[in-house]
């Protein structure tokens, strides 16, 4: 929708199953992170790790959701395939 922090502040409350995005600075999405995990979400980059802030891709959605969604996100973006933007 142009916002990501909109987004992820869409999936904390329902609204969104599940959001990802890649090519984002860590002020798009701290604090859309803290709505995730304090709404009990899971927030993560694409492989599932919480590097998400300094390398720019993440993935968000409920605990249940979440993982399935870190498949699919891998199946399509390799580690090597993408450069991480701030290193």
């Amino acid at each position: 929708m142009g916002s990501a922090a909109l987004d992820l502040a869409y999936v904390a409350a329902g609204r969104f199953d599940g959001f990802w995005e890649l090519g984002l600075n860590p002020w798009d999405m701290a604090a859309g992170s803290i709505m995730i995990e304090e709404a009990g979400g899971h927030i993560s980059d694409f492989w599932g790790k919480t590097s998400y802030l300094t390398g720019g891709y993440v993935a968000a959605a409920n605990k249940q959701i979440h993982p399935t969604m870190i498949q699919i996100i891998q199946q399509h973006f390799k580690s090597d395939q993408i450069s991480n933007k701030f290193g």
